[in-house]
């Protein structure tokens, strides 16, 4: 399973409806339905808002809704296509304007799975990994030193704090945790302490 690293939307424009697609990390059925009601709030001029999520290390708990739209035409290929992309974690939604042209059973179906298929194609995502969160403090000299090794690692969502040093902290893939350690220690001469803890992903 993947993990959404970021928000994407996508566009698409049938028969003078306009389809916006929306893929929004989270973490929990109910942050899902937070999302939800803050595109209805966002989109209240919209025929529809679309929606459908999956969340949980193998993406075991789903929901969807058609809101409105004919059973089945809407949420469900939604569903089917967000269930298939191996990712997890994430709601996506699709608002639709309606454009005066009626589309058919069919056509919704297309419609909203090729919204779907869109937004999707378009997101950056990261494996589903354990992570440990690290920390530590280093002269400006070292952590320029520093900073030019972590693209060896598979290191995220870093935090730098300037003072008499910098704190630096962030996210590792837990498998690289001590080999980054390792290294931080080695380039410091030991005079470099690094805290290591673990976090969950999910």
């Amino acid at each position: 399973m993947d993990l959404l690293l970021e928000p994407a939307e996508a566009t698409l424009i049938v028969k003078n409806s306009r389809f916006l697609a929306e893929l929004l990390p989270v973490s929990s059925q109910a942050e899902a339905r937070e999302m939800l009601w803050l595109a209805k709030e966002k989109y209240s001029d919209a025929t529809h808002v679309v929606h459908a999520f999956v969340v949980g290390p193998k993406a075991e708990t789903k929901g969807m809704s058609d809101d409105g739209e004919p059973g089945g035409t809407a949420g469900r290929p939604v569903l089917d296509v967000l269930s298939g992309s191996g990712l997890t974690n994430c709601i996506l939604t699709v608002t639709r304007w309606f454009g005066g042209t009626l589309l058919g059973t069919g056509g919704l179906v297309k419609a909203y799975g090729d919204s779907a298929k869109a937004v999707i194609a378009l997101c950056r995502r990261e494996p589903l990994v354990e992570k440990k969160i690290f920390s530590f403090t280093a002269d400006y000299a070292l952590y320029e030193s520093l900073k030019r090794q972590f693209s060896a690692f598979h290191i995220s969502s870093v935090k730098e704090e300037y003072a008499a040093q910098v704190t630096c902290s962030g996210q590792i893939w837990a498998s690289e945790g001590e080999a980054f350690a390792a290294l931080v220690k080695d380039f410091s001469r030991g005079l470099c302490q690094i805290e290591l803890r673990s976090v969950k992903c999910i």
